[in-house]
């Protein structure tokens, strides 16, 4: 049986990448919700996971060549993992799965810009007080790699016609365009739209924006690049 250790779903744009390639797939697993405090969780999150950071995959179903759970972080691996043992977590085209591997792991290592400059928020609406070179390079490359991959393997999705751990990979920033308001082009712009209203990413969705936690190093984050036109989310409980 499989456990995977998450974060908020406000924020955390690692824990969806595994958790929605488990969802839309239909592998069955066990969630384990960690809320951010305040401050560093590296320390509690070191009781699972080795990193001290969240997603976190636990795997109990012990094999002849272990002893005892198999546990996997960081969400590109943890992806990996999954593919050895369920199949369409990759597509089946050879050509196909081999630009969907390069594409997911050019979003694990980079586009800095955009992560920092346009935080996941998935509840807020913010009004960026501007676009720098820079984040407008990251995005523009994104869409550049959407329009190739949906273009090349004939859509839906990026890898072809069904949803793949390629797409789980861009999810975060389906979100991000949605917050900021980001432009892309029609093809891209489409892409976020189907990417939006799959099963997964509306139950998580629904389920961020019924969150009471807010943790402060996020949300100043968020209002340090912009201003918060719309907050969606349920109030906030109480800090103790």
């Amino acid at each position: 049986m499989y456990t995977l250790y998450i974060a908020n779903r406000n924020y955390s744009s690692w824990s969806l990448r595994p958790w929605l390639v488990m969802r839309e797939l239909g592998i069955p697993f066990e969630e384990r919700l960690m809320v951010f405090a305040p401050g560093s969780n590296h320390a509690a999150f070191r009781r699972f996971s080795p990193a001290g950071t969240v997603p976190c995959l636990v795997d109990s179903l012990v094999d002849s060549q272990t002893d005892g759970d198999c546990t996997v972080w960081e969400s590109l691996a943890i992806v990996e993992y999954l593919a050895e043992r369920h199949t369409g977590v990759w597509p089946a085209d050879a050509a196909a799965r081999a630009w969907a591997r390069s594409a997911a792991a050019e979003m694990h290592a980079g586009f800095g810009n955009l992560r920092s400059l346009c935080p996941m928020s998935c509840g807020v609406r913010v009004r960026l007080h501007g676009v720098s070179d820079a984040l407008a390079r990251d995005v523009a490359r994104i869409d550049e790699l959407w329009t190739d991959g949906l273009t090349r393997f004939g859509g839906p999705w990026l890898g072809g016609a069904a949803f793949s751990a390629v797409d789980a990979f861009f999810a975060p920033v389906a979100f991000r365009v949605q917050t900021y308001g980001l432009e892309l082009g029609t093809v891209a712009a489409a892409y976020v739209e189907r990417l939006l209203a799959l099963s997964g990413m509306v139950e998580w969705y629904t389920a961020a924006l019924a969150e009471p936690w807010r943790e402060p190093a996020h949300e100043a984050e968020t209002a340090t690049i912009g201003t918060v036109i719309a907050d969606l989310r349920a109030p906030a409980a109480a800090q103790s």
